[in-house]
């Protein structure tokens, strides 16, 4: 096993990476998709220095010390590292964060994700994504394949993704996403407080469940029925040929789904929907 203690600017290469697990507790990391060859670019180091190891082809890169590292962040605010790594466009990505920040780009295969209140975007991404997280906000677009997400009060913003399935669940984060939903594609979201914006082409076939005990529920789709008891509110119906399923719960959460015209490009500041 390669293994090195970086606490300056380094540059390493790699002869090949089939997996990749960082965990960072504060400043920022980039996964990058690549044809060249696997490299690791750390810029500057605050703090305890970085672990870098390679062993049968898994990267791995982590604070020295880690939870010693965790201590010295809470008091002084020094563990702070910049990171930037290429590898193959199938290489299974796993980030731990903890404040730092992530950019996710171009892989294929399966990216995992768990933060506490770093912000992570993700660009032209597939397969199975999960994503975790406390505070931080989930940014993406171009996702292709399925997405798994739970957050508390984190956000999940989701633009000009194709989505063959869809699971999320937060207290109070907001969820507003802008999709396609092929086939037979399955949709499932859970708030408490969180407000749920959902942008679906107006084609799309689908069975629709939306409800919620206090907050109210919006739609622009006119076959969809509306119910409204004491105690809940709810809208269901079939659009289109019923194929695919999209059901949102909420407690007191606002929803809101929204048709899109075929011809207008998918974004998550569509009207209803701003941030």
């Amino acid at each position: 096993m390669a293994r090195w203690t970086i606490d300056e600017p380094t540059t390493l290469d790699f002869d090949g990476v089939v997996a990749l697990r960082a965990t960072l507790i504060a400043g920022s990391v980039s996964v990058l998709a690549s044809d060249e060859r696997p490299a690791i670019i750390i810029g500057d180091v605050d703090g305890p220095p970085l672990a870098v190891s390679h062993e049968a082809g898994m990267l791995t890169v982590s604070h020295e010390k880690l939870w010693e590292g965790v201590l010295t962040w809470l008091r002084t605010q020094r563990a702070r590292a910049t990171i930037t790594v290429t590898v193959p466009h199938d290489c299974p990505v796993s980030l731990n964060l903890v404040s730092a920040d992530a950019v996710v780009t171009g892989m294929t295969v399966r990216t995992s994700i768990k933060s506490a209140s770093g912000d992570v975007t993700l660009d032209g991404v597939a397969g199975a994504i999960d994503a975790n997280t406390v505070s931080g906000a989930i940014e993406a677009q171009g996702l292709d394949g399925t997405v798994s997400f739970t957050s508390v009060s984190g956000d999940l913003s989701l633009a000009g993704a194709s989505i063959e399935r869809l699971s999320a669940r937060t207290v109070g984060g907001r969820i507003a996403a802008d999709v396609d939903l092929p086939g037979e594609c399955r949709i499932e979201v859970n708030s408490v407080s969180g407000e749920v914006a959902l942008r679906i082409p107006e084609s799309t076939g689908a069975q629709i469940s939306l409800n919620s005990a206090a907050g109210r529920i919006e739609t622009s789709f006119p076959e969809l029925e509306h119910q409204d008891r004491t105690v809940s509110r709810s809208v269901n119906g079939k659009i289109g040929d019923g194929s695919g399923r999209l059901a949102v719960n909420t407690v007191s959460g606002a929803v809101t789904l929204l048709g899109r015209a075929e011809d207008d490009a998918p974004g998550i500041d569509a009207p209803g929907m701003e941030k």
